[in-house]
């Protein structure tokens, strides 16, 4: 079973460390095998916000291997210039050797600054919340800090900017374990419609068109996605949602962007090259999988 360990450090930001564990919490939810586990490196937490945590278990206690990943959040600035952070040289010690057997450390906001401690950032592209880059910079001039955007992925070093970026890097990394389709119903459980990927340009047909919270064109939407070999009429769907034909285009294409049609295609498009990677499926019956009339009109459309 994949570990996702996070370190909870002094004086954690909240928001850094919930929203990564939310979303592989969901991912639990609908089905995904993996585990959670929280770690310190101090007996007596307190975070940003002044809430306690209980106890929680030594990261000396974590039995991680390659493909594991572990999580740092941010944390209070004043912490990591204090004299306690920059003694933690067990600690740095440690999180290098993890990454070294090829465990992914990850780091939200200013937890970049402990990968920074564990020479983790050295001669890799990196990022942070952008208050703290120029500051990133000049405490670790070798790493190649990235500014404007969410996160970056260097190998099994990931970094993220501030606070709700950590979510955007957590289903990215969920998307790459578990693929676009299951992460889009993670992203949905979260009500995290429009998925970011780190310079905003990165597609999914799955979880883009999302920045919206109508639920009756979220409705179309998902039965779309499961329905698409069928008829798929506009009377039909328009049923389904208790709106009248004519309601349902204009607003389906005022909170999406794209007609009802555009984005059904979009859809078998996407499903057409996924079942393309298997060998034993005939363009025929790929062809009648994702709703298209023939082989012939399914080959058109992947070359246009």
């Amino acid at each position: 079973m994949k570990k996702m360990a996070f370190i909870v450090p002094p004086s954690v930001e909240l928001l850094d460390l919930a929203g990564p564990v939310q979303v592989f919490t969901e991912a639990r939810f609908y089905g995904y095998d993996v585990s959670l586990e929280f770690y310190s490196y101090h007996q007596d937490i307190i975070c940003s916000s002044h809430l306690p945590f209980g106890k929680i278990a030594n990261y000396r206690e974590a039995e991680l291997n390659e493909g594991d990943f572990i999580f740092i959040p941010g944390t209070e600035h004043e912490y990591l210039n204090s004299f306690d952070f920059k003694t933690e040289r067990a600690f740095f010690k440690w999180l290098n050797e993890c990454a070294n057997k090829n465990v992914s450390v990850c780091s939200v906001c200013t937890g970049a600054f402990v990968l920074g401690q564990a020479g983790l950032l050295d001669g890799i592209e990196c990022t942070t919340h952008w208050r703290r880059i120029p500051e990133l910079k000049q405490r670790f001039p070798k790493a190649k800090v990235i500014e404007d955007v969410l996160f970056v992925k260097s190998k099994n070093i990931y970094t993220s900017a501030g606070i709700s970026a950590g979510i955007d890097l957590a289903l990215s990394i969920l998307e790459d374990l578990k693929g676009p389709l299951f992460t889009h119903k993670v992203a949905r459980g979260l009500v995290v419609y429009h998925r970011r990927s780190h310079n905003h340009k990165q597609e999914s047909i799955y979880l883009d068109y999302r920045n919206h919270i109508n639920p009756q064109v979220h409705e179309v939407q998902d039965y779309l996605i499961d329905h698409l070999s069928g008829e798929n009429s506009i009377e039909m769907l328009a049923d389904l949602v208790a709106m009248s034909p004519r309601n349902l285009s204009r607003v389906f294409k005022e909170k999406t962007g794209l007609t009802i049609l555009e984005y059904l295609t979009q859809l078998r498009i996407e499903n057409a090259k996924t079942l393309l990677n298997n060998p034993n499926y005939t363009l025929e019956y790929i062809a009648a999988q994702c709703g298209f009339k023939t082989a012939r009109q399914l080959q058109r459309i992947l070359k246009n």
